[in-house]
């Protein structure tokens, strides 16, 4: 019996398929879209955000992942405490294999420090498919490997912790926290590990007030493989007017390169991510970004408003 379906998918795709081995999708853009590895950010600000995004890696390859996410979440008040909900849907396409996720998120928020601290809880659904029926083992007939169509679910759970002040923030999680285990077929099934996340952020100010410097680390770890992702803008704003342009890091793995800005009300942002390891400058990853925000008034009229730091 195998325990990792991802064996199967490795068998059907590339041979570089290694750099992508973790369950959970890498998104260049992971400092603006927060709730989609830690709950305890969904209502960090004072806005109602959708977020949409989408990557395409290993651009030029044949069955090369792309993944594709949308979340939405906002901030509540009640019982004279702050809240934050939040639903997300992420597809991931892998050669044969396509993961999907639904979650629903909830945050509790409370004043500490200066700042604010968050504790939040994601209750999901993982939604997982292979393709046998595409599936080409020549003359071996291993009947190891799936030849249908295949498919199983299973509750996934994660939790998290965030700060946030008024310049920097800091959060802890986990993905994955129950090891959810689908069932596929009768022959395979998919173990997926919990993921650890740390991240933190801090917004280099000037004494213009039209020009910061936004920074922002991710590392994540599954118990057999590491990421870390550190990320560097600098943001130009204008009244409602904002561009940026960056650059990341990602040792043993990439160098990304990031274009953005704010564009009739909506933020854009485009992503390219040229791997280190033997793949070809043009066959990297591209990303896309687009978010919507909108204020919300808590309370009175004007009060607690400020601007959001999701995208800054």
């Amino acid at each position: 019996m195998f325990n990792r379906i991802s064996s199967l998918t490795l068998f059907a795709i590339l041979a570089v398929m290694p750099l992508r081995a973790q369950y959970d999708a890498s998104f260049s853009h992971y400092w603006a879209m927060q709730p989609s590895f830690n709950p305890a950010a969904v209502g960090k600000d004072t806005k109602f955000n959708v977020v949409g995004a989408y990557s395409l890696d290993f651009a030029g390859y044949e069955h090369n992942p792309n993944t594709f996410y949308v979340g939405a979440d906002i901030p509540l008040y009640s019982i004279k405490h702050y809240h934050g909900a939040g639903l997300s849907i992420q597809n991931d396409k892998l050669g044969l294999s396509t993961h999907q996720r639904i979650s629903a998120q909830y945050a509790f928020r409370y004043n500490l420090f200066g700042g604010t601290i968050s504790a939040g809880v994601q209750l999901g659904m993982l939604l997982e498919n292979f393709d046998g029926t595409k599936l080409d083992l020549g003359d071996s007939g291993d009947r190891a490997f799936p030849t249908t169509n295949v498919n199983g679910n299973a509750l996934d759970i994660g939790l998290g912790v965030y700060y946030s002040g008024r310049e920097w923030y800091a959060g802890a999680s986990v993905q994955h926290i129950n090891v959810p285990t689908v069932e596929l077929g009768e022959k395979n099934e998919l173990e997926v590990k919990s993921t650890y996340y740390l991240t933190c952020g801090y917004n280099i100010k000037f004494n213009s007030p039209f020009v910061s410097i936004p920074t922002s680390i991710l590392a994540k770890y599954d118990g057999n493989g590491y990421r870390t992702d550190l990320t560097f803008r600098v943001v130009y704003t204008n009244e409602n007017r904002i561009l940026y342009a960056g650059l990341g890091y990602s040792p043993t793995n990439s160098v990304t390169a990031y274009l953005g800005g704010r564009f009739h009300g909506i933020n854009i942002g485009y992503s390219y991510e040229m791997y280190t390891r033997n793949v070809g400058i043009g066959n990297g990853s591209h990303g896309l970004l687009i978010i919507y925000q909108t204020d919300i008034n808590l309370q009175k009229k004007g009060r607690n408003l400020h601007k959001s730091v999701r995208f800054l």
